[in-house]
């Protein structure tokens, strides 16, 4: 194998911070530890600390608060029970910024540290859904659904006026650099729409209305084996919600069937949109992108370059359903990567 010291960094500076820990502490428990040392980092607000840690081969130890060891950012490394560990691979497990931003992948680019995601500049773009969807359009793959954008301090009452005149009503309100799908808002009655953007705004200072597009929602990943980029069985979710929000994402109000119910028509359109947005983005490691297949053909929703990695996740679900062992596939991923 290539590395010895895997860095598996979780916490963010978003409000998926503590979705972004039960992903990390998840992936930590099945990274093989009879091939690597696993060094669990909570890396929230500029303040990174050692949570856990477990050589190869040894038992896991953990760190109370309070008396966790700090990361040295210089070096990449932590001083642990009297040795110093620098780390040579970094397990990004960060939902939102700064992991799925590009700010942490363009740290350990600088220190010339090989990581598990897309490089800096491909998760930038993709973790803005207004910059994503840009581009993904132009690559004439898959349809795009309506939308208008706008950022913080722009007209909003001029903007309100835009959208009513040239969206169809539902439409969803979303900030562009946010996820778990926080700050998001179906409208139905014009009236709402100013102060459902005014929310999202407190997540971040861009919002994308887009034309709601009525369909069943699917999602499929992909990543690379080290000779090819290989999509896993496709997910259909079915919410009991009004949309897949955070309630029907993380507390039990949704269906997530693997492998969705489609036909292989469908399941090949699905898995090659996702394999060819894969490889025209430049992605690296396991990438989530979700559609709506819709009466009048497939439309692109989103990226996800760091999905969720919880037991309960869609990724290790597919990745179940696969019939592949998850600890294969981490190891697939850290020596691909």
């Amino acid at each position: 194998m290539s590395y010895s010291n895997i860095a598996v960094i979780y916490g963010s500076d978003s409000s998926e911070s503590e979705v972004s820990c039960r992903s990390g502490e998840f992936v930590a428990s099945r990274i093989d530890g009879s091939v690597y040392g696993i060094y669990e980092i909570y890396a929230r607000f500029g303040k990174w600390q050692l949570v856990a840690c477990k050589d190869k081969n040894s038992m896991r130890i953990t760190f109370p608060e309070g008396s966790r060891p700090e990361v040295d950012k210089n070096e990449f490394a932590v001083s642990v029970l009297g040795r110093k560990v620098r780390f040579d691979y970094a397990y990004i497990v960060q939902h939102g910024a700064p992991g799925e931003s590009g700010q942490m992948e363009g740290y350990l680019e600088m220190l010339g540290i090989p990581f598990s995601t897309c490089s800096s500049q491909v998760s930038a773009v993709a973790f803005d859904k207004f910059s994503c969807k840009c581009q993904v359009r132009d690559f004439n793959v898959v349809k795009c659904a309506p939308d208008a954008y706008i950022r913080k301090g722009a007209d909003l009452e001029q903007f309100c006026r835009k959208v009513n005149s040239s969206l169809r009503y539902p439409v969803f309100v979303k900030p562009t650099q946010a996820g778990s799908s926080f700050g998001v808002t179906r409208v139905t009655d014009p009236s709402a729409l100013a102060s459902s953007i005014t929310y999202a705004f407190s997540e971040c200072p861009g919002v994308l209305v887009e034309q709601s597009v009525s369909g069943r929602e699917l999602t499929c990943a992909a990543y690379f084996d080290g000779s090819k980029v290989v999509a896993l069985p496709l997910i259909e979710i079915v919410t009991e919600n009004e949309y897949f929000d955070y309630d029907a994402k993380y507390n039990g109000h949704s269906s997530e069937i693997c492998p969705a119910p489609v036909d292989d028509s469908v399941r090949q359109l699905v898995q090659q949109t996702t394999t060819a947005i894969y490889s025209s983005m430049g992605c690296k490691g396991v990438v989530r992108m979700d559609f709506i297949l819709a009466e009048d053909g497939l439309y692109f929703l989103e990226i996800n370059t760091i999905p969720g990695m919880t037991s309960a996740s869609l990724v290790p679900k597919m990745v179940r359903t696969a019939g592949i062992d998850m600890t294969q596939f981490l190891t697939t991923i850290i020596e691909n990567s």
